[in-house]
């Protein structure tokens, strides 16, 4: 792969548009997707802790524009060493930070209520109905399955992106090329996926699914315009090696879910001032006196550690980067810059007690087990709809009178729905982009409660 296709970021909507320098694309891309309906829906979507009442706790937003923040700072630093070596043009610095915080902004936006949980709950769902294809599960052919029983936010955040937002059906948002590959962690669909032999099956950009088949075509422009090497699976299907941004866009997201997750945990009460304080230390890029913090609350010395370990793990993930250039830009490389960084052990450290304290703390393990019925009372209860539109022939005219107050209490959106396989997507359109609160509020409604 070569840098100067992989930061071409025309658009696939208006190819040969020429791009405006003091309004780059990506920054274009950016205020697209700051002020789209499904970002300002991540306000009340579940990060670590679900319902919870205090104010200061991390939602999906708060934490996107984080990644973001940390994503922009890593991508330039990344950028000026490019730009050094005579890798990238003079200033495409800046076009690889904007790049970057773009798709940092975007890379949880397909994610559903109450978190991971709340994908497992989806997919379960679906497993459940395909068991005994009935209504509107009749007609989908079997290797589209997988598309809905292992329900994937990335691949339905690059929906949103391509197909559901803004220029609807068309071309969604039309961001540039560079942002959709940097956003797509997994370039393949699901069917690709469960396709795939040993070793490939044990790649990066293979731990998941990153597209459904409906977008396959578009992520294919955008990786042809990008050049990114291009492979075949045993099944005849074609996927991709990842864009290297990527890589940042990851280390983004993992340096501040590992960090703040500790700052929303003492927040939260789940861990002791003195556990938080021992788990940041080694991260700080620059160790502070005990005097310098004597005045300050233990609250404010956390926000200050996690302040300070947050710009060493970025220097961190940059050195790690450079390390591993050669392997990132061949599509070799299948590990994470967190993991191979100089910070790697600490990083692990750190995951391990989040999980064994943090992730299933009482309350946030009852909340997840709400959230999951809530989603199913929530899909069992749209189902109806979806069953009559097959009845009918996919007229949304002809639907029975219940059906039609369901479609117009939740104002469902029941266009482009032609088959089973659009069908299913439209339902989990709806149950995915969904807030927390909204989820449990239908849920009650749908269950005469």
């Amino acid at each position: 792969m070569e840098w100067g296709r992989l930061l071409n970021t025309e658009r696939l909507g208006k190819p040969g548009q020429p791009e405006d320098p003091a309004r780059p694309n990506a920054t274009v891309d950016a205020d697209r997707i700051t002020f789209c309906a499904p970002f300002r829906r991540l306000a009340n979507k579940t990060q670590v802790h679900p319902l919870h009442g205090h104010d200061h706790l991390r939602h999906r937003m708060i934490h996107s524009c984080e990644v973001a923040s940390v994503g922009r700072s890593i991508g330039m630093q990344v950028g000026h060493w490019l730009e050094a070596r005579g890798d990238i043009q003079p200033g495409d610095a800046h076009k690889v930070a904007g790049i970057v915080h773009a798709a940092c902004l975007a890379h949880d936006i397909g994610n559903p209520p109450f978190g991971h949980s709340g994908e497992e709950s989806i997919g379960k769902w679906f497993q459940q109905k395909f068991q005994e294809p009935k209504g509107v599960f009749r007609g989908v052919d079997r290797g589209l399955w997988p598309e809905f029983e292992a329900f994937e936010g990335n691949a339905q955040g690059f929906r949103i992106l391509t197909r559901l937002e803004m220029y609807r059906g068309e071309r969604g948002m039309d961001l540039s090329a560079a942002v959709l590959g940097a956003f797509t962690k997994y370039p393949m669909t699901a069917a690709t996926k469960r396709a795939l032999a040993a070793p490939e099956a044990g790649y990066a950009g293979a731990k998941k699914f990153g597209i459904f088949k409906g977008e396959a075509e578009t992520y294919a422009k955008a990786a042809d315009l990008l050049g990114l090497a291009q492979e075949t699976a045993p099944n005849g299907d074609t996927w991709w090696r990842r864009h290297p941004l990527v890589f940042l866009v990851e280390a983004a997201d993992d340096i501040c879910y590992n960090i703040v997750d500790l700052e929303d945990g003492y927040t939260a009460g789940d861990l002791s001032f003195e556990k938080v304080r021992d788990l940041l230390w080694p991260l700080l890029f620059k160790k502070p006196n005990d005097d310098e913090l004597g005045g300050f609350s233990d609250y404010e010395k956390i926000s200050h550690y996690r302040a300070l370990a947050i710009g060493g793990a970025i220097h961190a993930c940059v050195d790690a980067f450079k390390t591993h250039h050669d392997a990132i830009l061949a599509g070799t490389y299948s590990n994470d810059l967190i993991k191979d960084s100089d910070l790697g052990a600490d990083f692990a450290q750190i995951k391990s007690i989040a999980n064994a304290q943090l992730f299933k703390a009482p309350r946030k393990t009852k909340l997840e087990v709400r959230g999951r019925n809530v989603i199913r009372n929530v899909l069992d209860g749209i189902r109806p709809v979806f069953d009559a539109l097959e009845e009918n022939g996919w007229d949304e005219e002809h639907l029975p009178d219940y059906e039609k107050q369901i479609v117009r209490a939740l104002e469902l959106d029941l266009r482009g729905i032609t088959d089973s396989y659009s069908a299913l997507h439209a339902m989990t359109d709806f149950v995915s982009g969904m807030t927390d609160r909204y989820a449990v509020d239908v849920s009650a409604m749908l269950s005469g409660q």
